[in-house]
C-alpha cells in the first residue's frame, strides 16, 4: 500500500507556480490576483479562504478578501461580483459556498464572468469541460486527476467507481475519468443514495473516488485487493481529545481499507491540499490569460 501524500505534491506545484509568477513579473509582466467572497462565520469556510489566502502568499499572488455578514442582501452581493467582474485588476474570483439561504447560490454564480471563475463552476466552464474543451476545471476534481497523474497510475480502461453525485466534484470527477485522456479513458460508475447494490458494485472497482459526506462510509469489504482509493470526504465529526473540539474524518474507513489497497489517500492531506493548490493554478492561468483571452 502506497499512501498519496497530497500535501507533498501539493508544496511542490506551489513552487512550481511560485517560479513561474517570479519569471512572469521579472519580464514585466502582472502579477496573479485572486479575489475571495466570504459571507458569514461559517467555520468551514472560514478555514478554506484562510488557507487560499495563505497559498496566494506562497504563490506569489495578489489577493483580495471581501467580506460580508450573512444578513448581507443578494443584490449586494450581486453588486459586489459585478464589480470583480469589470475590474481589470482582478484575474480570478470565487465566493466561497455555502451561502446562506436567501441567496440564490446558482445565481451568484451565473453572474460571475467566466473568464475569471477559477472555481469552475461557471455553466460556460461546466458545459466546456465535458466536451473536452480548455476551461477551467473545479479545483477538486482537477487535484484529483493530478494526484493519479503524478503517481502515474493507470486509469485507462480501468473499471473507476464514483460515489456521489454534487456538481462541485462528483459528476465533474466522472466526467474527467470518461474522457479520452490521461488520467482518464476509464469505464465509469457513478452511485449515489439512490443505488440499491452500492457494496457489490464497488468491489468491482479498481479506483474508488469517495465523495458522498459520509464518514467512514466505504469498509474494506466494499474494496478488492489492489484498489485505488481516493478519499474527498471531509466531515467535521465531533472529538474531545482534539483542540478543535472535531476531527476531520473521509469517507473511506482508512484503518481498516488502507491495507487492501494499492493507492489510497489520507484524511487530512490528501485531496483537501490539491484542491487549494489548483485554485491557484487556476488562478495563474487566468492571470496569463491562456484560456480565455
Amino acid at each position: 500500500m502506497q499512501l498519496i501524500d497530497g500535501k507533498a505534491v501539493a508544496d511542490r506545484i506551489k513552487q512550481e507556480i511560485a517560479q513561474e509568477v517570479e519569471t512572469i513579473c521579472n519580464a514585466g509582466g502582472k502579477r496573479p490576483h485572486l479575489a475571495a467572497v466570504l459571507v458569514g462565520h461559517d467555520g468551514g469556510s472560514e478555514t478554506y479562504v484562510a488557507h487560499k489566502v495563505k497559498a496566494c502568499e506562497q504563490c506569489g499572488f495578489k489577493s483580495t478578501l471581501v467580506r460580508y455578514e450573512s444578513d448581507v442582501t443578494e443584490d449586494e452581493l450581486l453588486r459586489k461580483v459585478d464589480e470583480l467582474n469589470n475590474d481589470p485588476d482582478i484575474d480570478g474570483f470565487i465566493v466561497q459556498l455555502p451561502l446562506p439561504k436567501h441567496i440564490s447560490e446558482q445565481k451568484v454564480i451565473e453572474a460571475i464572468d467566466y473568464r475569471k471563475d477559477v472555481d469552475g463552476f461557471h455553466p460556460v466552464n461546466v458545459g466546456r469541460m465535458s466536451i473536452g474543451l480548455p476551461c477551467f476545471v473545479s479545483a477538486t476534481p482537477a487535484g484529483i486527476m493530478e494526484l493519479l497523474a503524478r503517481y502515474e497510475i493507470e486509469t485507462k480502461g480501468k473499471h473507476c467507481v464514483v460515489l456521489g453525485r454534487s456538481n462541485i466534484v462528483g459528476k465533474p470527477v466522472a466526467t474527467l475519468m470518461m474522457q479520452k485522456a490521461y488520467p482518464g479513458n476509464a469505464t465509469v460508475t457513478v452511485c449515489h443514495s439512490a443505488t440499491p447494490n452500492i457494496k457489490e458494485i464497488c468491489r468491482t472497482a479498481d479506483i474508488i473516488i469517495a465523495a458522498l459526506g459520509s464518514p467512514e462510509f466505504v469498509t474494506a469489504d466494499m474494496v478488492k485487493e489492489g484498489a485505488v482509493i481516493i478519499d474527498v470526504g471531509t466531515t467535521r465529526v465531533p472529538d474531545a481529545s482534539k483542540k478543535s473540539g472535531f476531527k476531520l474524518t473521509g469517507d473511506v474507513k482508512f484503518d481498516e481499507v488502507a491495507p487492501r489497497c494499492s493507492f489510497i489517500t489520507p484524511v487530512p492531506g490528501g485531496v483537501g491540499p490539491m484542491t487549494i493548490v489548483s485554485l491557484m493554478r487556476n488562478t495563474l492561468l487566468a492571470g496569463k490569460k491562456a484560456i480565455y483571452r
